[in-house]
């Protein structure tokens, strides 16, 4: 992703010197230079570079060899590369973006540099402005390994850099930039074990993706700073002095959590920022005896801290015995201080932390030092084995790039090249029944990568699947031991059921019988309308409902009669802006003036007032409305900015949207009475479902209720808290991928 944007024609002697300057800085962090001919190269390196890029400018203004200059700073301070990788990264967009060929770079640096340049080059072709994250991108990137790692590294130093400088990008690139990188590039840096680069993608990808949710994060963490240090303070002196005592030589740092952490838990939890409990974090980092084994000294420093503080048992993690797969070593506990809060507690040794910190060229510099083959040896070793087949189908090991960070999903493939997330262990079945009930319901076979498979085939991350169906196939009960989803779980269960019944064929001819009564001919735009209305997704789920006797069609003339704007648009209008090919309708109402097809997204489901964005979708012309920050919008806004449409709610307060509250408190003889007696006297809103339950002397549950927009739900919250007894209130708002419309 370039940030260039413009040629000039000289350089003010000030922008010399500063670049000067700069390139100085440079050569100042090459500690790890030892003869004057590694210096000579840099040097040559540099001059090439700033000649090849002197009549560039970036959208900020400043010269372009700003950039590689300080991807360089990057690889050298952060990654921990040596001379090669310099010079690489002074020269990564030459090649890209000037006359110089591949072939000048390798006469003049040698084939390792100009084969790294060229690594870089092929992925921002792979990852230009026109590409879509699909699977031959990812094989290709993959493929870079097989000439040399260091290429994944300078791409992540490349883009550290542009997301440090993305303000000077239009707001819309900043979006797709921030989208894409938490999409790919963070979990690529995490997968790779580079966790201080991880976190602050995370953090500067939220900045630009929601800049409001980062500010306040921000603006929290400064507001209570000078107490949390004196917490810390006081949390680590004793365990301080206990260490000295027992002759450790160690360094103890305290820290808030990262923004994105934070952000990640009041989303996921469902919690304020005041609820979170382990906001603190101390990290020990000790120079270890080298008669003892490091893994005993960090069990041994666990034992002194839990002499002090008590912990937090389902929050130990045991990265000493089992290293992560990408060879982070360490031991976190959580703790409860004297405060009464928790703080979490990481322990590792001086060579943990530089692995830590550093990752994959750290892992290098302390090869050796474990008497066993480390996780991350056998990754690339997996990978280099893999691709020694110039043959081989290498997306079947793309789970191994962790391309999300949640170790228990997998992502897999369509045959034209979209991602679907499933648990690990599912089948193809599982995979089916993800793409349409349809097709899981009628599925005899399918092909993982090109090879034939049973329907039970469990899938692993990078598999590429298509599904065989037959229409004369139908469910089987067995099917119910194939799937591990719960889409999958429920279709077959309401499958064996219609079959049962035989409610297609009953509901099928209730319907034609109906519509016959009624002088209606059966037609596509007919059976849309009633797919809507009745909500079915397919015209089988329509007849079998109608069979089973859930839809009667008592209300048939009724319902092809209404406006065929979808319902909940009907009266809560979004306005569309800068679609393609769609100029709007002159001299009408605002109401009115959007004819475009529109859809709610089911996997996030937004009301009036959440932030929203719109997608396109090329195949059927309909634009569908996704919070900004439901995971599919984060996929689309990284592989698809094209086709994303910028939306905002017009209200108008006629219809109420469904949304669920979640409510805790101390139980009293009068809590429910009141809280319904505040809900629909005071606050006017209709309940739909109330479910709650008491126990211990607590109740909790959730409620069900229409309002308008989410300043009714704020409202509602506000005033619910203040009931006495009434501890926590908070809209539940699941983010389920698995029914994003993509």
């Amino acid at each position: 992703m370039q940030f260039h944007c413009k040629r000039m024609s000289v350089l003010t002697e000030a922008e010399s010197i500063a670049i000067e300057d700069q390139f100085q800085e440079l050569m100042h962090v090459c500690t790890f230079i030892r003869k004057d001919e590694e210096r000579d190269t840099i040097r040559k390196a540099f001059d090439l570079a700033n000649e090849a890029h002197s009549d560039m400018r970036r959208k900020s203004g400043e010269p372009y060899i700003i950039h590689p200059l300080c991807v360089a700073r990057i690889v050298v301070v952060e990654i921990g590369l040596g001379t090669t990788s310099v010079v690489a990264a002074l020269l990564h967009d030459v090649v890209e973006d000037t006359d110089y060929t591949l072939e000048f770079i390798e006469e003049l640096f040698g084939k390792k540099a100009a084969t790294i340049v060229d690594g870089l080059t092929k992925i921002s072709e792979v990852f230009d402005n026109n590409s879509s994250l699909q699977a031959e991108n990812f094989r290709k990137m993959l493929l870079t390994l097989s000439d040399d790692v260091r290429v994944i590294l300078i791409k992540l130093a490349d883009r550290l850099h542009n997301m440090r400088t993305l303000d000077a990008m239009p707001p819309e690139k900043q979006i797709k930039i921030a989208s894409e990188t938490i999409f790919l590039y963070a979990p690529l840096a995490h997968r790779m074990g580079f966790y201080s680069i991880k976190q602050e993608l995370e953090d500067l990808s939220l900045k630009y993706r929601h800049p409001k949710i980062y500010i306040d994060i921000v603006n929290l963490l400064k507001d209570n700073e000078e107490k949390r240090n004196q917490s810390l303070q006081d949390f680590m002196m004793p365990v301080r002095e206990k260490l000295i005592e027992n002759g450790y030589k160690f360094e103890m740092t305290g820290r808030p959590k990262s923004i994105y952490s934070i952000y990640y838990k009041m989303q996921h939890k469902g919690v304020p920022f005041e609820e979170i409990y382990d906001l603190n974090a101390v990290r020990i980092v000790f120079d270890p005896d080298s008669d003892v084994s490091e893994k005993q000294q960090c069990w041994n420093i666990y034992s002194i801290i839990t002499d002090i503080y008590t912990p937090k048992q389902d929050r130990i993690r045991d990265w000493v015995s089992t290293p992560r797969t990408n060879g982070y070593e360490a031991l976190h506990i959580t703790v409860m201080g004297s405060d009464g809060k928790w703080v979490e507690v990481q322990i590792r040794s001086r060579r943990m932390d530089d692995i830590a910190e550093k990752g994959f060229a750290a892992h290098w510099k302390y090869k050796g030092v474990a008497s066993s083959e480390s996780e991350l040896d056998k990754w690339l070793r997996k990978i280099q084995e893999a691709l020694k087949e110039p043959d081989s189908d290498v997306l079947e090991f793309i789970d191994d790039f962790k391309l999300n960070l949640f170790a228990s999903e997998i992502q897999v493939f369509t045959p034209k090249g979209q991602i679907k997330t499933l648990p690990q262990k599912a089948t193809t079945l599982d995979f089916a029944f993800e793409i349409h009930s349809g097709i899981g319901n009628t599925a005899i076979a399918a092909k993982v990568n090109h090879k034939l498979v049973p329907l039970n085939h469990v899938l692993l991350s990078g598999d590429q699947v298509e599904i065989i169906t037959s229409d004369k196939k139908r469910t089987q009960r067995e099917w119910m031991n194939d799937v591990v989803t719960t889409k999958a779980k429920t279709s077959i269960k309401n499958n064996i059921k219609a079959e049962t019944h035989n409610r297609v064929a009953t509901g099928k001819n209730r319907l034609e019988q109906k519509l016959r009564e009624n002088n209606i001919a059966p037609n596509s735009r007919v059976m849309k309308k009633l797919l809507g209305a009745y909500e079915a997704q397919t015209k089988e789920e329509l007849y079998s409902k109608i069979g089973m006797d859930i839809i009667t069609l008592d209300d048939l003339p009724k319902v092809l009669k209404k406006n065929s704007k979808n319902k909940w648009i009907r009266y809560w209008q979004l306005q569309l802006f800068g679609v393609k090919n769609r100029p709007a309708p002159q001299d009408k109402p605002e109401t009115e003036q959007e004819q475009m097809d529109y859809t709610i997204a089911l996997c996030c489901n937004p009301i009036p007032g959440d932030d929203v964005i719109g997608y396109l979708n090329p195949k059927d012309g309909v634009v569908h409305i996704h919070k900004s920050r439901c995971p599919n919008a984060v996929k689309l806004l990284s592989s698809y900015a094209e086709s994303i449409v910028p939306v905002k709610w017009t209200t108008y307060k006629i219809f109420s949207f469904l949304v669920q509250i979640a409510i805790q408190g101390i139980d009293r003889p009068d809590i429910y009475l009141r809280i319904i007696s505040k809900i629909t006297e005071e606050l006017n809103v209709n309940i739909r479902t109330f479910n709650l339950a008491s126990h211990d002397g607590i109740f909790e549950g959730s409620i069900e209720l229409y309002v308008h927009d989410t300043k009714d739900v704020e409202k509602l919250t506000k005033e619910l808290k203040e009931l006495k007894g009434v501890e926590t209130v908070k809209r539940l708002e699941i983010l389920d991928q698995s029914k994003g419309e993509v």
